[in-house]
């Protein structure tokens, strides 16, 4: 049986960068100790206040997990153009609602990152990525 392979060469250097790098995010937490894994727990809470109620360990578990999982995604190029842009703008929504909702991220009345939320403002990126690969991948002509 032969599977089409649907990748064009124009969503390469997008799906490798991000994929290499979110991939390597989810790895470097795989064996987060006790205090990394309290504060993206704490951080994250804070944003989204119901995950308060997970153990901050298995948060970090699970966030390694799914970042692991994207990353391979954007990097096979057997998962279809709007799968891997779905999950990578869903993912990065998330992280850009980090962004909005956590204090001194943003200058007053602005959009606009402080020094310390350019961190968390250069996910703006990894969304529009998402969603120009999703758009791609929906609107290609087989």
């Amino acid at each position: 049986m032969r599977f089409p392979l649907r990748l064009r060469l124009r969503h390469v250097p997008g799906r490798l960068a991000t994929g290499v790098f979110i991939l390597d995010s989810g790895l470097g937490k795989r064996g987060a100790d006790q205090q990394t894994a309290e504060t993206l727990h704490g951080m994250a809470a804070n944003a989204y206040p119901f995950l308060g109620a997970v153990d901050p360990k298995t948060f970090v578990r699970l966030l390694s997990a799914g970042e692991m999982t994207l990353g391979t995604m954007l990097l096979l190029p057997v998962v279809p153009t709007a799968v891997a842009g779905g999950a990578l703008a869903a993912f990065s929504a998330g992280l850009v609602g980090l962004y909005a909702r956590t204090p001194g991220m943003r200058r007053d009345g602005s959009v606009f990152p402080t020094a310390q939320g350019i961190v968390l403002a250069k996910d703006v990126w990894l969304f529009g990525l998402g969603l120009g690969l999703l758009i791609d991948g929906l609107t290609e002509r087989g």
